[in-house]
């Protein structure tokens, strides 16, 4: 049997995360992982309509929220 290396999530459960393209937040409650496809995080967020979702994304279509910045 080969051995299949673990691959490092880049989110962890509960932490928020945003959606690059629309830029909504909402925390990542599942995620999975596979042999030949991206990481998948399933994210809980309200979109900009007001409907609550969870929608899976690839890792590619998230980023960690932007830091403040001190005035």
């Amino acid at each position: 049997m080969r051995r299949v290396k673990m691959y490092a999530f880049k989110f962890e459960l509960g932490q928020i995360a945003v959606i690059a393209e629309s830029g909504e937040k909402g925390k990542v409650v599942a995620r999975a992982e596979y042999l030949e496809c991206p990481p998948s995080y399933l994210m809980r967020y309200q979109q900009a309509t007001g409907s609550a979702v969870e929608i899976w994304w690839t890792e590619a279509a998230l980023r960690a929220p932007e830091k403040p910045s001190l005035a």
